[in-house]
C-alpha cells in the first residue's frame, strides 16, 4: 500500500463542502467521501486510499487535492454519516408508523456502526488532535432517537418506559462485538430483538395507523 501524506501540525479540517468548488470537483468530493463510507464499513483499517479514488472513478491525486491525509477523509466520512443518521430519522418518520421508522432506523445504525467500527483508528487521532469533528456532531445522532422514541411511545406501539438514551447505549454494544464475518448479520439480529422488546408490553395504538412496511 502507498504510503499516506503525513498530517500536518497545523491544518484544516475536512467539514462542509468548502465554498467555491466548480460542480465537477463537488461531485468528485461527494463520491469520494460516499465511496469511502462503503470501503471503511467493509474492509475497517484496511481500505486503501488508492482502491477509494480507484472505486470513484478518479486519480489518488485528486483524493488528495480533496483530502490531503487519512484522517481529513474520515472526518468528512463521520460528518456524512453522523448527518445522514439523522436525516433519516426524519424521514422515516414522515412516512412510516412511529414504531415501523424506529426499526428501520435501528437497521440504519448497524451501518453506520459498521463504518463507524472501520474508521477507529483514525478517529482515535482525531481525538488526540483535539479536532472540533467531536464538537460539532455531539449529541446528533441521541437527538434523533429521542425523535424517534418519543413519536412511538406517545403512539403506544413501544413500551412507555423506554428512553431515547438508554436504547442508544444498548444499541450502541453492538460496536464492541467481535469482528466476525457474521458481524453484520449478527447486529441485524440483535436489533430486531431489541425492536420485540420494545413492543413488548406496549400499551396499543392510539387510534387507526396505516404500517407501510414490516418492522
Amino acid at each position: 500500500m502507498r504510503a499516506e501524506r503525513p498530517a500536518a501540525a497545523e491544518r484544516k479540517r475536512a467539514g462542509p463542502v468548502p465554498r467555491g468548488l466548480r460542480a465537477d470537483a463537488r461531485r468528485n468530493r461527494e463520491r469520494l467521501v460516499e465511496v469511502a463510507a462503503a470501503e471503511f464499513a467493509a474492509r475497517g483499517a484496511e481500505a486503501s486510499l488508492e482502491e477509494i479514488a480507484r472505486r470513484a472513478g478518479v486519480g489518488i491525486g485528486t483524493l488528495y487535492r480533496h483530502f490531503p491525509t487519512r484522517e481529513h477523509l474520515v472526518e468528512a466520512v463521520y460528518r456524512r454519516e453522523v448527518e445522514a443518521l439523522s436525516a433519516a430519522a426524519d424521514a422515516l418518520a414522515r412516512r412510516l408508523a412511529p414504531d415501523v421508522a424506529l426499526a428501520e432506523w435501528m437497521q440504519r445504525f448497524v451501518d453506520y456502526i459498521a463504518a463507524k467500527r472501520g474508521m477507529a483508528e483514525s478517529l482515535r487521532v482525531l481525538l488526540t488532535q483535539k479536532s472540533g469533528l467531536f464538537a460539532d456532531t455531539a449529541g446528533v445522532v441521541a437527538r434523533a432517537v429521542e425523535r424517534l422514541v418519543a413519536a412511538a411511545v406517545a403512539e403506544g406501539s413501544i413500551r412507555a418506559d423506554v428512553r431515547g438514551s438508554d436504547l442508544l447505549l444498548a444499541l450502541s454494544g453492538i460496536y464492541a462485538a467481535p469482528d466476525t464475518p457474521d458481524w453484520h448479520e449478527r447486529s441485524r439480529r440483535i436489533v430486531r430483538l431489541l425492536m420485540d422488546g420494545l413492543r413488548a408490553g406496549a400499551r396499543g395504538r392510539r387510534g387507526a395507523v396505516k404500517r407501510t412496511r414490516k418492522g
